[in-house]
């Protein structure tokens, strides 16, 4: 039977600490069953559906002994079906103490009859520290009114 994730942020610290774990299992149960669930990795390669994700978190696992991802929530938007977290993952390979990044990433959550599941996970590297810590964008220009 699989776990009811009663909030967004639930099943969001369920999908990290799944990765933590280095665990697949828990970590696609976190995903919602549907065959259009998207994840992007931080090198743009785009997966769509449960067996290609599944594959390609299976192959990550492999190649690494352990990954902890450090989580800060920037931003969130939450309705009654659906919720967004923007964050900013600091990803840290075994013993290494450099941490890897920080990566900008997308979550997206759904409610349904199953609780809270993961529709889309999209990581990219953020340009540098100081554009994943920022807490706006550079002020544009003022717009003009042609005439």
């Amino acid at each position: 039977m699989s776990v009811i994730y009663t909030s967004a942020e639930d099943a969001e610290q369920a999908f990290y600490e799944a990765i933590g774990r280095g665990d697949l299992d828990a970590l696609m149960s976190v995903w919602a069953d549907d065959e259009e669930i998207v994840c992007i990795h931080p090198t743009g390669q785009r997966l769509r559906g449960p067996l290609a994700i599944r594959e390609s978190w299976r192959s990550i696992f492999a190649g690494n002994s352990r990954l902890t991802v450090h989580l800060k929530r920037s931003v969130c938007w939450k309705g009654l079906l659906i919720a967004v977290h923007s964050v900013v993952e600091t990803l840290y390979l075994g013993d290494e103490p450099t941490p890897h990044g920080p990566m900008l990433s997308t979550n997206v959550f759904q409610r349904g009859a199953n609780g809270w599941r993961l529709l889309s996970h999209h990581a990219s590297a953020a340009a540098d520290t100081g554009s994943a810590e920022a807490g706006s964008a550079p002020q544009a220009p003022p717009l003009r009114t042609l005439h």
